[in-house]
């Protein structure tokens, strides 16, 4: 079973890749996607394939640079700039990974006003 920063990664990697399948590859077919702390956007990995899938095809600059990481037990939280959007825009985010069963599960998104 892969560490909680290893799927954290995985998903990382394949996401600079524009690689849907091996983005969704590492979270739970039930993974709950949230605006922290409880707005809760999507759920299920199907979902997820649709959001995702449609933004890697609009996107094709589409890059999450990780400024910092910190792992606590199956929580993995990473501080992003993601770019490639256009105009310059730039969005500074942190992305809170709970692992459960060695897939990621839920993810929090706090994101810079």
């Amino acid at each position: 079973m892969d560490s909680p920063e290893a799927l954290a990664q995985r998903q990382l990697n394949a996401y600079n890749a524009r690689n849907l399948e091996g983005f969704l590859e590492p979270y739970s077919d039930s993974i709950e996607l949230y605006n922290f702390p409880n707005d809760r956007w999507a759920k299920g990995k199907a979902r997820m394939r649709e959001v995702y899938g449609g933004m890697f095809e609009r996107t094709p600059d589409l890059h999450c640079e990780l400024k910092n990481r910190m792992i606590l037990g199956n929580t993995v939280i990473d501080e992003e700039l993601v770019t490639g959007f256009g105009n310059g825009r730039v969005i500074e985010a942190i992305a809170i990974y709970k692992i459960e069963k060695g897939k990621i599960a839920k993810v929090y998104f706090v994101r810079k006003d």
